[in-house]
């Protein structure tokens, strides 16, 4: 990807600008827009408190048809009552009106402060510019707009092929603090100009799902505003007919949203080190997921690794308490290629020389090898610094 600010998607146009809802003046008000309906599918956040957003898109969303996504930062309208559910209609009813489209086919996003009423009045007289400001190379102004405490805004595009016709797929997504998503992430957007019809894109969106944003966490927090919105146009003509274009597409996808989880973690608050977390040997991938789980959202793990400490013996203690089966005696544990421990027993000073120089480096894995079965899963984690505890006290000021 040579000039991120570039990125295109065929059929869709993109904006993001300043509405006065972040008070240091950075874009906040975001747009993408399909010059046609397209079929929709989206994922929500299993937290029972949510975003008023998200009780608005449930209901949208049964149609299968969408023609806008609008979203702001800086407020996540949640908490906020039914004020709050009426501002997220009055936020699309004013994109519907400036598109000329049906206030049905808008479907709406916020992150931000939980609490604070959204200032709707600053959103409607932003919204006309928003419409004007969009454009088809506009998804990089968007990725800005959705950023609260994201250092950098987070874009993947990649093409695949069915039949001859090249189609595309274009990501974009925010969120470094407050990640432990059971379904998502903080936001994501997917638009892509494949024909497919909604129920299968909400079974390629969770088929993904699985395999990225549900193998992160950057603080074990889960979002009340986490939201997915996969959007396909058809302009490219290419259909999903069979399983082999399935395959196509779905590996496209797969590999658009592991590489937006990865730079979520990478830009997770504070964050210097993205760590791989895989368990291997368990008696199903299921145990495997909740050992990973368990080692990759421990502070003291987390903590350890941000002081390029390796202290195999906060691994073990992490994975004996994820109510998992596991016999201590048969655990290994590698930090890359390196063996820290065999069969529950530590190495020595050399290994954990080598061990240290491995977590120096801003990415590695850590293996802990159970041989008790098949079962294998591994998820994506971060260290945990000084800087995270500054970020969050202060999130607020």
């Amino acid at each position: 990807m040579k000039n991120i600010k570039k990125i295109l998607c065929p059929g869709f146009k993109a904006a993001g600008i300043a509405s006065g809802l972040k008070k240091n003046g950075e874009k906040d008000l975001g747009l993408i827009f399909s010059t046609v309906p397209s079929n929709v599918a989206g994922m929500f956040t299993r937290n029972r408190v949510q975003g008023a957003h998200i009780l608005l898109d449930r209901e949208r969303i049964k149609s299968g048809l969408c023609q806008a996504v609008v979203v702001n930062s800086g407020n996540a309208n949640c908490c906020t009552g039914k004020q709050g559910i009426h501002n997220a209609k009055a936020m699309a009813g004013y994109t519907a009106s400036s598109l000329g489209i049906s206030e049905n086919h808008v479907l709406v996003a916020s992150t931000g402060v939980i609490g604070e009423p959204l200032p709707i009045e600053k959103i409607k007289e932003a919204t006309p510019g928003l419409v004007k400001a969009l454009a088809s190379e506009g998804f990089y102004d968007l990725a800005e707009a959705i950023m609260t405490t994201d250092t950098v805004p987070k874009i993947v595009s990649t093409q695949g092929n069915i039949e001859g016709k090249t189609f595309t797929i274009t990501g974009i997504a925010k969120g470094s603090g407050m990640i432990c998503p059971d379904m998502a992430t903080m936001l994501c957007f997917i638009c892509t100009d494949i024909k497919a019809s909604s129920a299968f894109l909400k079974k390629a969106l969770c088929a993904a799902t699985k395999r990225s944003f549900n193998r992160i966490t950057i603080d074990s927090d889960m979002s009340t505003n986490d939201t997915i919105i996969i959007m396909a146009n058809g302009v490219s003509k290419a259909v999903v007919q069979s399983s082999t274009q399935n395959n196509s597409f779905q590996k496209a996808l797969d590999e658009v949203m592991i590489s937006l989880a990865k730079k979520l973690i990478k830009d997770g608050e504070g964050s210097t080190k993205l760590v791989e977390i895989a368990v291997k040997g368990a008696l199903s991938d299921t145990d495997a997921y909740k050992i990973a789980g368990t080692v990759a959202n421990s502070n003291l793990v987390k903590t350890a690794f941000f002081g390029e400490d390796a202290n195999w013996g906060r691994i073990v203690a992490a994975a004996g308490r994820a109510d998992v089966p596991i016999n201590p005696d048969k655990i290994d544990i590698f930090f890359d290629d390196i063996m820290m421990v065999k069969n529950g027993l530590g190495c020595g000073k050399a290994a954990e020389a080598k061990a240290t120089k491995v977590l120096k480096k801003s990415e590695f894995t850590v293996l802990i090898d159970l041989h008790q079965g098949k079962g294998y899963s591994s998820v994506f984690t971060c260290d945990f610094s000084i800087d995270y505890v500054k970020i969050n006290a202060d999130y607020r000021s």
